[in-house]
């Protein structure tokens, strides 16, 4: 995407860390909000879009659109619905830690998408990255309480599910941006939210759930999540990546899954011992690992926020 402006280098590196942890508080929000998953996450990317449509109209940066790129929206859309749903219930099920660390895994299945399907050279950080992503996971959870089933399992499920629908979603927005050359971030950033809303709806209402908001901390929750989350953190990454080395950015991007676990053990007292906070350093040393390519140039990276 191209980038809002053209910060200088030490404005990108203040603005990447701040937009990590903005959406490292993405879990909290969605635990605090008090609504089932699919509604959190409906009013996620609703307030966040209807923020980012105002701030395109300010810019006039909304234009028609062609066909081509509105199925490419489209897709992008369900594939981020699909995604922010099974965040939330990952969120629901094992906490905002696990919950957040757990999508961050699409980086393991970019780069095999990558070698399998695209001729990318197999890098040993990689070869290294997922044996140690599924030690750190094991971990953090327990190999009993994964055996056993229950939340946990389901938890544990849908953050990969998530991850795998990020990996999907990310490919079909980089799709997006070649249908339509010059389109801007907020253009784009716009549409894709307000499509995956509608998808959310249609969600909600299937589920028999309901819209309303129960009380004013809960509205002050998804007010923040789309704010923070959606918006935000959201535009504050994107136009600071192409600015910094890869190596340099996806560390500096762990900060959002390792804060986020450190918010469930401040905010909900996680039960965490020793042998837990061991697996969150492996499981975030892989994720470092499954991104880093020393060849890489700052505007190709993509990362995870959620």
């Amino acid at each position: 995407m191209p980038p809002v402006n053209s910060p200088p280098k030490h404005k990108a590196l203040l603005a990447l860390p701040i937009g990590a942890l903005m959406i490292s508080f993405s879990g909290v929000w969605v635990k605090v909000s008090h609504v089932p998953p699919t509604v959190s996450a409906f009013y996620r990317v609703f307030f966040g879009g209807l923020i980012l449509l105002a701030v395109a109209l300010l810019k006039r940066e909304i234009g028609r659109q062609d066909r081509g790129c509105l199925l490419w929206g489209l897709l992008c859309g369900f594939l981020f619905a699909l995604d922010l749903g099974l965040y939330h219930y990952a969120v629901a099920y094992v906490g905002p830690g696990l919950g957040t660390i757990l999508p961050n895994f699409q980086v393991f299945i970019l780069a095999g998408i990558g070698v399998v399907f695209l001729g990318e050279k197999l890098c040993r950080p990689y070869v290294i990255s997922v044996p140690l992503a599924l030690l750190g996971l094991v971990l953090v959870v327990g190999i009993d309480r994964l055996a056993i089933g229950g939340y946990d399992r389901l938890g544990v499920l849908c953050g990969l599910g998530a991850a795998a629908c990020y990996a999907g979603f990310l490919l079909a927005i980089r799709k997006l941006q070649a249908a339509q050359q010059g389109i801007t971030i907020f253009s784009v950033l716009t549409m894709v939210s307000l499509m995956t809303a509608v998808f959310l709806a249609l969600e909600v209402m299937r589920l028999g759930e309901s819209f309303v908001i129960p009380d004013q901390r809960s509205l002050l929750a998804l007010v923040a999540l789309g704010f923070f989350s959606q918006f935000a953190g959201w535009i504050l990454i994107t136009n600071a990546l192409p600015h910094i080395r890869a190596s340099l950015s996806g560390l500096i991007l762990l900060l959002q899954p390792a804060l986020a676990f450190v918010w469930d053990v401040l905010f909900f007292q996680r039960p965490t011992s020793l042998l837990n906070w061991a697996g969150v350093l492996i499981a975030l040393v892989a994720i470092y690992l499954g991104t880093y390519k020393p060849d890489q140039t700052p505007t190709k990276q993509i990362r995870k926020w959620t």
